[in-house]
């Protein structure tokens, strides 16, 4: 029997490679001889690249880059070859310009920018990536893009010409936008889950700006320096499409300034990772993240996963830190284990993740040798 081995990230505990690989030894170690193949996946979220970078055998690249508020850091994404044979540059814009990033009291919306962003996109371009995959989760930032782009050579002026530094702060007196200067850029696909548009009661700064620090009246200040980059920009349309208002305006920003195309992150894993037909060549399928609630049924990896297997008629079982009733009760998994079954608290679950997820898969082991005595 061939099992796919296909877990995401649980979050705080394990890479989706770790969580993948405690699943492997916890079989092996219970006695399972199965041909047991590990393909870790992301959503696009946090882990993104990692993932990609792994499971295609991916090399990273280094690059100068600059926190949300214009720090100087490093930063690295991966290049990898594309089964086309081009070469795929992947990163996270949250690797420059994330939340983790910026200590609390630090935080500044106001003043922050994905011009760190626009840094790695800029260095992925010189690099000879013919393709750009990015994913946008965990953001720091309420610029519209405008530092990412500032950052690829597009100007953003006052009414006297004078440029202005392309953060929320600054963007209520922009006049015009000169674009004569930005670089030329390769397709750029973007890893995105979340529907909002750029403005309005669920756009950037009403439903993410509290996420960052700002306070009601920034949250008003926000909103109208999106406007007037909208305004000045021509692209109303643009802003109202879904994703517009994906991790602070940068969908918009990548939309309307780099040619981007905004994707379901899991389907561009999915893609990437010629997970269809991985699917196809198993007997059976083992997926999960640290929380399997009613998130993971929306869409997320591990019901990514669960669709295509029964697609291909192959029995999927999940796993879990913590397995929510809709999802154990749900038809798209014949079985669900949680590391709540030990009976521990929730720290030391997280803590003990990789040892308890290794002793779990004893349990799946057992559950397998009794569907195949049936």
């Amino acid at each position: 029997m061939r099992i796919l081995i296909a877990c995401d990230k649980f979050k705080g505990s394990l890479t989706a490679t770790e969580a993948c690989e405690a699943v492997r030894d916890g079989l092996k170690a219970a006695g399972a001889v199965d041909d047991l193949v590990v393909c870790p996946i992301a959503d696009g979220g946090e882990g993104f690249t990692e993932t990609m970078v792994t499971a295609l055998h991916g090399q990273w690249r280094t690059c100068e880059s600059y926190d949300a508020l214009h720090n100087p850091v490093e930063a690295r994404y991966g290049l990898l070859r594309n089964a086309a044979g081009e070469l795929e540059a992947v990163m996270e814009m949250a690797e420059a310009n994330g939340l983790k990033r910026i200590p609390i009291d630090e935080r500044s919306v106001l003043h922050s920018s994905t011009f760190g962003t626009g840094s790695m996109i800029w260095d992925a371009a010189s690099a000879g990536a013919q393709r750009l995959l990015i994913g946008i989760g965990g953001s720091a930032t309420n610029d519209g893009g405008a530092g990412m782009a500032g950052a690829l050579g597009v100007k953003f002026l006052d009414a006297e010409g004078g440029e202005l530094d392309p953060v929320p702060a600054a963007l209520g007196t922009l006049a015009s936008i000169d674009e004569e200067g930005r670089i030329a850029l390769p397709p750029i696909e973007v890893a995105c889950d979340v529907e909002n548009p750029l403005l309005g009661p669920v756009g950037a700064a009403t439903i993410y700006g509290p996420q960052k620090g700002a306070r009601a009246e920034e949250i008003e200040l926000l909103e109208r320096a999106l406007g007037r980059l909208v305004e000045v920009a021509a692209a109303d349309e643009v802003a109202k499409l879904a994703g517009a208002g994906a991790a602070g305006g940068l969908g918009f920003g990548l939309m309307r300034f780099a040619g981007a195309r905004l994707r379901n992150g899991f389907n561009m894993v999915a893609d990437a990772l010629g997970l269809k037909q991985r699917i196809a060549e198993a007997d059976l399928v083992i997926t999960g993240e640290g929380s399997m609630d009613a998130q993971t049924l929306l869409g997320k990896g591990p019901m990514g996963i669960a669709l295509m297997a029964h697609e291909q008629g192959k029995k999927v079982i999940g796993v879990g830190g913590h397995v929510e009733q809709v999802v154990a009760e749900c038809q798209w998994f014949d079985s669900t284990f949680s590391l709540e079954s030990f009976g521990l608290s929730e720290d030391e679950c997280m803590f003990r993740a990789e040892e308890l997820l290794r002793d779990l898969s004893g349990n799946i082991a057992g559950l397998l040798r009794h569907w195949g005595r049936r």
